[in-house]
């Protein structure tokens, strides 16, 4: 039996990997989840193979009990959820993965010490008993700072809360919670008090860690949690000695590490600054003080004129694309012109929406080729040639003052060279700034011509003044 349950653990793992393998590219993403489920489910099934597991029929009630509300929660959330909520359901699972090895590292250090206390004993291995403490400590963290980044995301907390000597705080709880895990890592005698304030300060810090950071760098932190959630899953898989967690961990972790390189170095900024300089939370008086020009309206009619006469029109969404469900009006936007002759194409900044990938899954479920969404290396060159670059709902991702102006909390961080065409319609609710709260100079541009009004609606105007010519 025992080769069975290693053999199925072995399918899973590889599956996993497949399967993650696949979601790099829309065309193949759903297989690739599809691959993932069936992955984890082969695990979930063959672990009540485990042996001991029927040893108490009450745990098994327990464990099918909790799997049921699991996946119904799971379902029907998922069923709900609105493309722009996706980035805060993932922190929040996320952050459950989390919490889930942190309750498998408390079940056996708690187990290890009650066995000091009158109790059997429960014996680690040293390198488990180590591993068991670094999972505890690292899911923890994970798990409360997901639930402050799905706070952030989902407007439950609207303010970066920085305190004073924060760093000194933050460093202090670090080293006490350090102090405590050591202990209980590498002593042979360890109390359930200690145990428990372990945990307890782990999840203070990571509230204490995850507050202070600005809503625009959330996706960034929330990859950098989806790491550690992997790293203190492997670990814990370790301790249980079931390979399939380990390999799932490692892959996971190592996605979410790259995941989270690629997104800092397309803000040109290292995690430290992310992470540790609060940018988000107040940005950007440097950029807005040598502002020249003014925003200057235009009308959906004379707009849909310019675009329908282009001979390249390049479209950049958004986050206020999703937010107004405009992507199937864009889509139907694209094969008027298209039908009229004009080359339409797409240009998605790597932190452009709320996660990566959010634009490229938006257009994809509407209908829009992927040979027409290019990545900012590819599209860039396009930029000055084309008659009418579009802007979405996109705001930071296109500010010229990223290549221009030393000051800007942005400069360096590569962009979408929307200014560089030869018009440029920007479609904005309003005259706010950007989500990181830094004022846009390309608005100003003499180039660029503000449709103001809800993407979905403002799209429409651009199709029905197309259709009338």
């Amino acid at each position: 039996m025992d080769i069975f349950i290693q053999v199925v653990y072995f399918v899973a793992a590889v599956l996993f990997i497949m399967g993650l393998k696949k979601m790099s590219s829309p065309v193949t993403a759903t297989g690739g989840i599809v691959w993932a489920g069936i992955g984890m489910i082969a695990a979930s099934l063959v672990a009540f193979f485990e042996p001991g597991v029927f040893t108490h029929t009450s745990n098994v009630v327990l464990i099918i009990i909790a799997i049921g509300i699991g996946s119904a929660i799971a379902y029907i959330t998922a069923k709900r959820v609105q493309m722009t909520d996706m980035p805060q359901m993932i922190a929040i699972y996320n952050g459950m993965g989390g919490g889930a090895a942190a309750a498998i590292a408390a079940v056996e250090l708690v187990k290890m010490a009650g066995g000091h206390g009158g109790g059997s004993a429960h014996e680690l291995s040293s390198t488990a008993q180590v591993l068991a403490v670094l999972g505890a400590l690292i899911g923890a963290v994970s798990f409360s700072g997901s639930a402050i980044a799905f706070a952030k995301l989902q407007g439950l907390m609207k303010k970066t809360i920085r305190l004073p000597m924060h760093m000194v705080i933050n460093s202090g709880l670090f080293v006490l919670t350090v102090i405590a895990g050591a202990i209980i890592g590498f002593s042979g005698d360890v109390s359930i008090q200690l145990v428990l304030l372990f945990f307890i300060l782990a999840l203070v810090f990571g509230v204490l860690f995850t507050i202070p950071i600005g809503g625009a760098d959330m996706p960034v932190v929330i990859s950098l949690f989806n790491a550690l959630t992997g790293l203190a899953v492997a670990f814990e898989g370790y301790v249980l000695e079931n390979a399939a967690m380990i390999i799932a961990g490692t892959v996971v972790g190592s996605a979410g590490t790259l995941l989270t390189q690629l997104m800092a170095k397309a803000m040109n900024r290292p995690i430290s600054n992310i992470l540790f300089a609060s940018f988000g939370s107040d940005g950007g008086a440097a950029a807005e003080e040598d502002i020249e020009g003014s925003m200057k309206e235009i009308q959906g009619t004379d707009a849909a004129i310019m675009m329908a006469y282009a001979e390249k029109v390049i479209i950049v969404p958004g986050y206020g694309m999703a937010v107004a469900q405009a992507q199937h009006k864009v889509s139907e936007l694209t094969k008027i012109l298209e039908a009229r002759g004009v080359k339409v194409m797409f240009a998605i900044h790597p932190v452009a929406g709320r996660m990566p990938g959010h634009m490229n899954v938006l257009l994809a479920e509407a209908g829009i080729d992927y040979d027409k969404i290019l990545d900012l290396d590819e599209v860039n060159p396009e930029f000055p040639t084309a008659d009418v670059a579009l802007v979405i709902g996109a705001n930071d991702v296109v500010n010229p003052v990223a290549r221009t102006n030393p000051d800007s909390p942005i400069y360096g961080m590569p962009i979408l060279d929307a200014d560089m065409a030869k018009n440029c319609i920007v479609i904005k609710r309003g005259k706010g700034s950007g989500f990181s709260g830094i004022e846009n100079h390309l608005f100003y541009a003499d180039n660029t011509r503000m449709l103001y009004g809800d993407g979905q609606k403002a799209v429409g105007e651009l199709i029905s003044g197309i259709k009338e010519m």
